[in-house]
C-alpha cells in the first residue's frame, strides 16, 4: 500500500499570529489551485481555537474564487455570539487581501434531547469485501484510491465501480466507503475538522454520474460552489465511513450533491449538502 504524499495532520494545524488571526499552508503538490476541503477543514480549526468546550454542529460556507496552493491563507475569525447553548463563528479565508471563501459554524453545548431518531444505512458491502485496485483502466482516468490516499491522505472502497466505465447510475445514487489515511489523535473537534476536510472530495461525483461521466472526465470540469454540514453523532475521522451521494438535480451548468456519512454499525453521523458548477468544457 502507497503512503500518502501529505501530512494531513500538518495541514490542520493552523498557526495563531494575533488573537482570531490564524495561518494556514498546503502541501506541495502539483495542483493548479487549492483543495475546497481543505480551505473549509482549515477553517473549521480556526473556528475551533475560538470556542473552548463546544462542539460544532453545522457549517454553511461559500467558495468565492479558487485557492493559490503557493501562497499562504489567513483565516480571519469573528465571534459573532456566545449564548448559553450556541456560539457562531464568521469564517473569512484570505489570499493576497482577497476573499477565497467565507464561512459560518455554530458551536453547540452539549445537552439531552427528547427526540432521537434517523435514516437507516444504505445495504451495501462493507470495506473488507471490497478491494481497491479492481478498477477498469481508462486512459483518461486515474485509480483513484491510489490518487486519494497519496494526494488528499483519504482512503476510499468504492461500491459502483461501473461509473468508471461510463456506466450511468440513473438515480445519482452512489457509495463510497472513506476515511483519513493517518491516526488521528483522541480530539473530537479535530476528527470533524478532518470529515469536513474529505467530505468535499467526490461528492459532485453523484451529479455526473446520472449521465453515464465516470470521475475525472477530462471532458467535465466540476467546481464546488458552496458547502454544507451538519454533525449529529460522535464518529473518528479515521475509521471506515459510508459515504451515500445523490445529486436531485442539475439545471443550468450548477448540480446539485447530497450525503449522509454513517459509521459502519450503520448510525449516522453527518449530512452534507454542495451545489457545484458542472459543465462540458468547450
Amino acid at each position: 500500500m502507497s503512503k500518502s504524499l501529505i501530512d494531513l495532520l500538518a495541514i490542520l494545524e493552523v498557526e495563531a499570529l494575533e488573537v482570531d488571526l490564524f495561518r494556514g499552508n498546503s502541501p506541495k503538490t502539483s495542483s493548479q489551485r487549492v483543495f475546497g476541503g481543505q480551505v473549509l477543514g482549515q477553517a473549521m480549526v480556526a473556528a475551533c481555537h475560538t470556542a473552548e468546550g463546544r462542539l460544532p454542529h453545522s457549517l454553511h460556507g461559500y467558495f468565492i474564487q479558487p485557492g493559490k496552493p503557493q501562497v499562504p491563507i489567513i483565516y480571519r475569525v469573528e465571534r459573532q455570539r456566545d449564548g448559553k447553548s450556541y456560539s457562531t463563528r464568521r469564517v473569512t479565508a484570505i489570499q493576497h487581501g482577497n476573499t477565497i471563501l467565507s464561512l459560518m459554524t455554530s458551536f453547540h453545548a452539549e445537552e439531552e434531547g427528547a427526540f432521537d431518531h434517523q435514516d437507516i444505512m444504505p445495504y451495501v458491502p462493507l470495506p473488507d469485501e471490497l478491494t481497491a485496485h479492481e478498477l477498469p483502466k481508462q486512459p483518461t482516468s486515474f485509480e483513484a484510491p491510489g490518487y486519494s490516499r497519496r494526494y488528499y491522505a483519504i482512503e476510499l472502497r468504492l461500491v459502483e465501480i461501473g461509473r468508471y466505465s461510463r456506466q450511468k447510475i440513473n438515480d445519482g445514487r452512489i457509495h463510497i466507503w472513506i476515511k483519513i489515511a493517518a491516526e488521528l489523535p483522541d480530539d473530537p473537534a479535530l476528527h470533524m475538522c478532518a470529515l469536513t476536510y474529505a467530505s468535499d472530495y467526490s461528492l459532485l461525483d453523484a451529479v455526473t454520474a446520472r449521465h453515464g461521466r465516470p470521475p475525472f472526465d477530462n471532458e467535465m470540469m466540476t467546481a464546488s460552489l458552496d458547502h454544507a454540514i451538519w454533525f449529529h453523532r460522535p464518529f473518528r475521522a479515521d475509521e471506515w465511513l459510508l459515504y451515500a451521494h445523490d445529486s436531485p438535480s442539475a439545471q443550468h451548468g450548477r448540480g446539485l450533491a447530497r450525503g449522509l456519512i454513517f459509521r459502519s454499525d450503520g448510525t449516522l453521523v453527518a449530512s452534507v449538502i454542495q451545489e457545484g458548477a458542472v459543465r462540458e468544457r468547450r
